[in-house]
């Protein structure tokens, strides 16, 4: 009876240990088919699951519930009154912590923390020691794809766009006095047309500067320059002033972000080693754009045969050719940039790993082909990435209060798009640590050079045409007390005063006045036909019985004199253009050719010394020397000696900007680095303007004041400069 009791017992508990083992293996289905699912997401390996899945199989295949029961018993015991629904195994599935849990810290245990739970100090310091390692990395990758096809190529794609840069500076110049005349603009308006562009022109460098670090510096520079090639061309076209002024003004708006996209775009692409010097020459195109420039109006301005019009309302002058001529580099600059690729850096700064290495790798083959070793093989794998900081972090999590959140939203709505922080934003991490001193530094530099710079190259000129002026009007001759009567004058009258004269019967048959002055003169009974005139003017004199037929001679003309009894017929109203045996204008546009190729040598010097001497001697030496310079203004008392200053102060200060070109590209990171240089170049172009009306105001009145200014802001912006840190061997960060 004893026996049957203790079986029954033996099997009872064998009984129950088979169903709990049941229970646990049912329940191990359940989570191993949870594990499946979430394995996507927390990356954990499936495998840990089958050691135990076999010691399992193990111990219900070869278990025997039968023998030593003793220890199965004080196992089921040890067991008994625990809920088997709330134990845990390692390694099974155990959900997703909480919001709560992620305000604590608290997550899966030997999991990285999740970038939601973090805040944005430790996101940002990862982000920091991500850039760290992908600059020198980068820099690794640059150099084993070498310098060759790919960086020439794109070295004469940017510069055609610095080259439309350089020529949308000098195109002003040289078509204001044209452009001036043709649309009868009077004085109190002719500064706007200079003034506009350079305001378009520092709008612009601010505006794509930030777009590039935004979109990418290919797709920025892509629109910039089709927005400058299209207005540049339809200007060439317009006919009314104000339209005129519109056109050029978007015009300087899309070819403002040409510099600081391209030198961004140029650098980043280039080696350590090779990146000073290939700066420096990309510098050159701008000379060449001055260069081309001069040439086109030299060829094409003075040449108003190749003028036409339909009717009266529209004209088409040989200025407006020369508009179209200049906007040729602009336009092949833009087929060309759509056969180039984007910067690989800007794309790994933005997380775009696979395109960046596609890029790194369509150089790099590029590269061996043209050195003759196409087998060479890519060896670069995988590349470190910079982590994204979502802006809106503080929306998607409950991290932030409530005011913060809604802060953040209409921040974004203001002034955030898309694909990151925006333009307004990325400008002022420029003034954050650690480029906060290098971007007040720069800005001290960049304003003092630009106002030395384009203060004295619009001086030069403008004292060059007041020497040309003196001396014209130290030939003019002067008539007196004339009495003429029945002659025919049908000649043409330059530079002359005449005064107190009476002409009587007289006529004025197909003739052209220059800068003519009749005073206190008496015409009775005369004949105006066929009249040109240019700066003619009576003053106080009186009219009998005259007869104009055909003649430009408009009221405005006729200072405080007296018509008695005139008929005016076929009067030409509006302005002419007349340049026959007027030299003045090819002078102009030989002056700006001289003084644009008197910097050659400076572009090659500083090319070839920037590696050696370094980016800091380069630009304090080059300022400081062209504010010494200066003050050999004092003997400039001829229009030869005036030009061969100029070629010297030009010469000098190219290298003062090629360097510091170079110096701005490299001390930015790649995620500011278009924005600060875009900001630097808008502000060049605000201190252009700035000395352009004082310089300008001086023209005539002083030397002194314009030799010690240019001379003092030259030389203390060449200290300052001293004071920037070198970077001529740190990597591109």
């Amino acid at each position: 009876m004893e026996e049957t009791y203790k079986d029954r017992t033996s099997l009872m508990k064998g009984a129950k240990d088979i169903a709990k083992e049941v229970k646990r293996q049912a329940v191990k289905k359940v989570n191993k088919a949870v594990d499946k699912a979430q394995d996507g997401y927390t990356q954990r390996s499936y495998n840990r699951f089958q050691d135990e899945e076999d010691d399992d199989d193990y111990y219900v295949q070869g278990g025997n519930y039968g023998v030593e029961a003793n220890d199965d018993e004080g196992s089921s015991e040890a067991t008994e009154g625990h809920d088997e629904d709330d134990e845990i195994y390692e390694g099974e599935y155990q959900g997703i912590p909480n919001m709560g849990q992620g305000k604590d810290g608290m997550v899966a245990l030997g999991q990285p923390m999740r970038d939601e739970y973090k805040d944005r100090h430790e996101l940002e310091t990862e982000r920091k020691a991500d850039e760290e390692e992908l600059a020198q990395q980068y820099e690794l990758i640059i150099q084993e794809c070498g310098h060759g096809r790919f960086q020439w190529a794109l070295f004469f794609v940017l510069g055609m766009a610095l080259m439309a840069d350089g020529v949308e500076v000098f195109v002003v110049g040289f078509v204001l006095p044209s452009a001036e005349t043709d649309m009868c603009i009077p004085n109190s308006g002719s500064g706007w047309l200079g003034s506009i562009v350079y305001l378009g022109m520092m709008v612009g460098a601010f505006f794509w500067g930030g777009l590039a670090d935004k979109v990418g510096r290919r797709q920025s520079l892509l629109i910039c320059m089709s927005v400058n090639g299209f207005f540049a061309f339809l200007s060439s076209f317009v006919q009314g002033y104000g339209f005129f002024l519109f056109c050029r003004l978007f015009s300087g708006f899309g070819i403002g972000g040409a510099v600081p996209t391209v030198f961004s775009y140029f650098s980043e692409v280039l080696a350590r080693e090779k990146r000073g010097e290939h700066l420096s020459w990309l510098c050159m195109f701008w000379m060449i754009g001055g260069i081309y420039a001069s040439a086109m109006a030299w060829a094409i301005i003075p040449h108003y045969g190749w003028s036409f019009s339909m009717g009266s309302a529209y004209q088409f002058h040989s200025w407006r050719v020369f508009v179209i001529v200049c906007a040729l580099p602009c336009v092949s600059s833009v087929v060309a940039l759509t056969f180039m690729p984007e910067s690989p850096r800007f794309l790994l700064e933005i997380g775009k790993h696979d395109e960046a290495w596609m890029i790194l790798k369509q150089i790099h083959d590029t590269n061996m082909r043209a050195r003759g070793q196409p087998e060479k093989v890519f060896t670069v794998n995988r590349i470190k990435t910079p982590k994204q900081i979502d802006e809106l972090i503080e929306i998607e999590s409950d991290t932030g209060t409530w005011y913060r959140r809604c802060f953040v939203r209409i921040r974004t709505e203001l002034y955030g798009v898309s694909n990151g922080t925006s333009i307004w934003l990325t400008f002022m991490r420029c003034f954050n640590y650690p480029v906060k001193d290098n971007t007040i530094k720069l800005t001290a530099v960049w304003f003092t050079l630009s106002f030395g710079y384009y203060g004295l190259s619009v001086w030069f000129p403008d004292v060059i045409k007041h020497l040309q002026s003196d001396e014209y009007a130290s030939r003019v001759k002067h008539f007196r007390n004339e009495e003429v009567s029945h002659f025919v004058f049908n000649f043409t009258l330059e530079n002359q005063i005449h005064s107190n004269g009476e002409y009587i019967n007289d006529r004025f048959i197909m003739m052209k006045f220059k800068s003519v002055t009749f005073e206190d003169s008496l015409f009775k009974n005369c004949v105006f036909e066929d009249i040109t005139s240019l700066n003619t003017y009576f003053r106080n004199c009186t009219f009998v019985n005259t007869t104009f037929y055909n003649t430009d001679l408009e009221q405005y003309k006729f200072v405080d004199s007296e018509l008695i009894n005139c008929t005016f017929f076929h009067i030409r109203t509006g302005c002419q253009i007349s340049f026959d045996d007027d030299y003045s204008a090819y002078w102009i546009y030989f002056v700006n050719f001289l003084g644009t190729l008197a910097v050659l040598p400076g572009n090659i010097v500083s090319a070839l010394l920037m590696d050696r001497i370094g980016r800091l001697t380069m630009l304090g030496g080059s300022m400081v020397l062209s504010g010494i310079s200066c003050f050999f203004l004092w003997f400039g008392t001829s229009e030869s000696m005036m030009i061969g200053m100029l070629c010297l102060y030009n010469g000098l200060t190219i290298s003062a900007w090629n360097s510091l070109d170079v110096i701005t590209v490299e001390l930015y990171p790649t995620d500011r680095r278009a924005t600060g240089f875009g900001f630097l170049n808008a502000l060049c172009k605000a201190a252009a303007v700035l000395g352009n009306l004082i310089f300008g105001s001086l023209v005539g009145i002083t030397k002194a004041i314009p030799i010690l200014l240019a001379s003092t802001v030259l030389v203390c912006g060449g200290l300052v400069g001293l004071r920037l840190p070198d970077t001529r061997t740190q990597v591109l960060m």
